[in-house]
């Protein structure tokens, strides 16, 4: 006999077929309640309120960090509505006072103003919106970008070597000390700028440039022979670099060089802010054998690179305004029968900015002739800020970048001062009117 379950099946053969099943149970056996009984966890007692404890100990650590943040929160927000409110108070309650003619002191008397007035004044304060206006927010940078260029800390350290034999001339850039951070949104990625200026002609007078003594202009003009930059060093104050360059240089040009290194803030979404430069006249140092030098950065200047004959005309009947581009004069360190200039004119007027212009591409020479007009409409009437900006590159098929900057200019008008070009193309309405304006770098 098999001890399994046994079904018996009964078949009732009549009509309709029926069928009827019966299950017999049979109770388990006593053992296997048994052998359950006795499972246990592989553990000690030890062990077991080890994992008990550590467990209770997460749980309050859980509990403590959830009432941490709760009070945080609830102590942010009643400070934030605290301070907004006090905000508002002083929107609303700040005036200037009356203003007294003289050292009058007398009794203090009650003041009746005109309900219009008040009125007036209380609906300007609330009609401020509660983020910064356009103008506001330029002034503001303005304000910081004039902070930055006035005060200037940090120092540059690096080295220069003439190797007479092969007539080359070697520039290395070790490190950059004491640069501060400029806002604490972002972190310094500083890089150093390398220019190799060479001076070439006589300049004419050009007025409202003045080298860095303020005395006026200085008699020559510069061409940049080689422009280096080096690696990018992110988040540092005191970076370290050891990058290297040279050229090829003959040893009698040495004495009309400039070396020219700018220490730069880098910015990958909008232009690179010039912590400050360092001038070393390399005629004037014996570089015969490496000479290691550490220079304070000073005050970054600008260097008089080209003159541009520029013409405008200003018509006011259909709002238009014509640039009319003349004349290039620059330096050839080399005549390059591939190199081309050609100029991109950008016009803002009134925070509103236009679509540049590129003028053709020119040959270059000592004095490169345009004589172009590129046509402006303007987008208002009134013009309370309006610049013209002028770039001049410089393109060449056989070297490695596409364009390189030779220099810009500028001309317009502000709030409270305008350009000499400028109001003479005022007076002189629908007239073209020429003047030469000094091409910097």
């Amino acid at each position: 006999m098999l001890c399994v379950p046994v079904l018996q099946r009964y078949v009732q053969t009549t009509w309709p077929q029926k069928a009827m099943v019966t299950l017999i149970d049979y109770p388990a056996p006593m053992e296997l309640f048994s052998k359950a009984g006795e499972l246990r966890m592989p553990f000690s007692d030890v062990v077991k309120y080890c994992i008990l404890g550590i467990s209770i100990i997460l749980l309050l650590l859980a509990l403590g960090i959830l009432a941490w943040q709760i009070y945080r929160f609830c102590t942010e927000k009643y400070t934030t509505y605290t301070q907004q409110d006090a905000g508002h108070n002083d929107l609303l309650y700040s005036d200037e006072g009356p203003t007294t003619t003289g050292n009058y002191s007398g009794a203090p008397s009650t003041k009746l103003e005109d309900v219009s007035t008040e009125a007036h004044r209380l609906s300007r304060y609330l009609s401020q919106p509660s983020f910064p206006s356009l103008a506001s927010t330029e002034a503001a940078g303005d304000k910081e970008e004039q902070a930055t260029i006035q005060k200037v800390d940090g120092s540059l350290r690096f080295s220069v070597y003439y190797d007479q034999m092969q007539s080359r001339l070697v520039v290395t850039v070790l490190q950059v000390e004491g640069l501060l951070e400029q806002s604490e949104s972002r972190t310094l990625q500083p890089f150093v700028k390398i220019l190799l200026m060479w001076a070439g002609s006589e300049a004419v007078e050009v007025e409202g440039f003045k080298d860095e003594e303020g005395e006026g202009l200085s008699p020559v003009l510069w061409t940049v022979l080689q422009e280096w930059r080096t690696r990018i060093v992110k988040g540092s104050c005191n970076p370290l670099f050891g990058d290297q360059f040279s050229c090829v240089l003959q040893e009698e040009k040495l004495h009309h060089i400039n070396l020219r290194m700018e220490v730069r803030d880098f910015d990958k979404f909008s232009r690179n802010t010039v912590l400050g430069d360092v001038r070393v006249p390399l005629g004037q140092l014996n570089i015969s054998y490496p000479l290691e030098l550490q220079e304070d950065l000073k005050i970054p200047q600008k260097d008089l690179v080209g003159e541009v004959l520029l013409s405008l005309k200003f018509l006011p009947t259909s709002q238009r305004l014509e640039v009319g581009l003349l004349k290039v004069k620059t330096v050839l360190s080399e005549i390059s029968p591939n190199a081309a200039l050609y100029a991109r004119i950008s016009v803002q007027c009134n925070q509103f900015k236009l679509k540049y212009q590129k003028s053709s591409t020119v040959a270059r020479c000592l004095v490169t002739v345009f004589n172009e007009v590129l046509l402006f409409s303007l987008p208002e009437v009134h013009l309370e800020r309006c610049k013209i900006l002028v770039s001049i590159y410089e393109t060449r098929p056989t070297s490695k970048s596409a364009k390189q900057l030779i220099g810009q200019l500028s001309v317009g008008k502000e709030k409270s001062s305008e350009d000499e070009h400028w109001t003479l193309m005022m007076r002189s309405v629908r007239q073209p009117v020429a003047k030469w304006h000094g091409l910097l770098i």
